[in-house]
């Protein structure tokens, strides 16, 4: 049954707005470097600000100590229904590729333009502005309703491991970080370094997250014009400044690789048909190339809960040694131990040692899963799409955190997908629709 709250959450959506342009107007980038806390003083502003808006909003708050993690709580009850969101976002990326600044939100054609936008900041807020909406219509909860505020979610999930190790774990539960009408499997996520000895003596760096497709690399030194008329004669974009030569490409999520363009393959490439001396180099080019599946390595690696292999590579620096970052999406079905032993066997042959970095085990729920059938019956009442069905995604969310979770919105179907690119933006009619979404979920996730 549909509950009626229509003047609640209209009454919350300014309020959800002018939060939300407070909240992604905090660079929130994790920043290791900065002392006295874990990921930078900007992550720390973003979590103390967030729950300062939920302590106005009537929940119950704490903040971690060491700043790792904070939550949002109201409703009573032993179990708990947790929503899992977070506060850390992507570097900006090139800054002139943004019709806004990306840390001033801006308000244009009933769009909000900013970084964390979509991913996470507005659709957390939509689902905590839900519940402040059941409150205000005197909706009592027989389960507490607990919002668990990561902070580097983009980077290794210290902040949700922390939370992990010290507090109570949520009987159920969801992340608004993906997509409607709801994910049932996330591929397993690896990330991993190759690194060797830079012994030709080039320079060159490009990208800024391993889970993001660089749309730029940068080139230092010689090779000029032998390097600028190669990039010329296949198309690829570029710009030269003196002995300072920039690839352009694209960017998109790693998930989904294959709505970028790599600059670093494309730099990549042409500099090995030069016949330039690099194993960093040459992996990616003969290896990987612009094949975002990396079917030289894995061959045709697929299965049919999840879909295909998804390989990125994110992040590349040629200096004093060399080091190639990967984000690979593995398919459900398909054992980690398969793909290392494959990559490491392809790195080895260009004097590349393989590192790993992070390792996030799949997350696979069956369709007759009580939170599937509850979420499903949620979102096709709510939006009348009665003939949707449940997705799988290369995406990585805090629904592996714990037991009993998926990721649930608040990207509509035929909604533009612009987390990790230039002008994320989130769509305001469709996130005050999320809200109300979110609001018959936790309802009935609340009986």
């Amino acid at each position: 049954m549909l509950i009626t709250l229509d003047h609640h959450l209209e009454a919350q959506q300014t309020p959800l707005k002018r939060v939300l342009i407070e909240l992604v107007g905090i660079p929130s980038v994790c920043d290791e470097g900065a002392e006295g806390f874990p990921f930078g003083p900007n992550v720390d502003r973003a979590l103390r600000k967030t729950l300062e808006i939920a302590s106005g909003l009537g929940f119950r708050t704490y903040y971690d100590e060491d700043g790792y993690y904070g939550y949002a709580e109201t409703g009573e009850g032993q179990e708990i229904l947790g929503i899992l969101g977070h506060l850390d976002v992507v570097p900006a990326g090139n800054l002139e590729d943004w019709a806004f600044p990306p840390f001033d939100p801006v308000e244009c054609d009933g769009m909000l333009f900013g970084r964390g936008t979509q991913d996470d900041k507005g659709p957390m807020l939509a689902a905590l502005f839900a519940v402040k909406a059941l409150m205000d219509a005197g909706v009592t909860f027989n389960r507490r309703v607990r919002f668990i505020f990561g902070t580097d979610e983009e980077t290794l999930w210290r902040g949700i491991n922390r939370y992990k190790k010290t507090e109570e774990l949520p009987t159920m539960g969801f992340t608004p970080d993906a997509c409607f009408p709801l994910v049932y499997a996330e591929k397993g996520l690896l990330q991993c370094v190759l690194e060797g000895v830079n012994s030709g003596g080039l320079q060159l760096t490009g990208g800024s997250a391993f889970n993001a497709v660089p749309d730029s690399a940068t080139f230092h030194g010689t090779y000029q014009d032998e390097l600028t008329e190669e990039l010329r004669s296949r198309g690829y974009e570029y710009a030269r400044n003196d002995n300072v030569l920039i690839v352009m490409g694209k960017a998109a999520h790693a998930m989904e690789p294959e709505n970028g363009i790599n600059a670093i393959a494309r730099l990549c490439i042409a500099l090995d048909i030069l016949g330039t001396e690099s194993g960093a180099v040459g992996f990616i080019a003969r290896e990987v190339g612009e094949d975002p599946y990396a079917t030289r390595i894995f061959g045709s690696c697929t299965d049919k809960p999840s879909g295909q292999l998804k390989f990125n590579v994110g992040k590349i620096d040629v200096g004093e040694k060399e080091q190639i970052a990967i984000d690979c999406r593995i398919p459900v079905t398909i054992s980690k131990e398969e793909i290392v032993n494959k990559l490491s066997g392809a790195a080895r042959k260009y004097g590349l040692a393989y590192r790993e970095v992070d390792w996030l085990k799949p997350l696979y729920l069956p369709q007759d899963h009580f939170m599937i059938k509850t979420l499903m019956r949620v979102y096709g009442l709510s939006s009348s799409d009665l003939i949707a069905n449940p997705i799988a995604t290369g995406g990585a969310t805090y629904a592996r955190a714990i037991d009993n979770c998926v990721a649930f919105g608040a990207l509509f179907p035929d909604e533009k997908n612009t987390e990790h690119q230039p002008n994320e933006r989130v769509v305001l009619k469709n996130l005050y629709k999320a809200m109300g979404i979110y609001a018959q979920a936790i309802y009935d996730l609340t009986r």
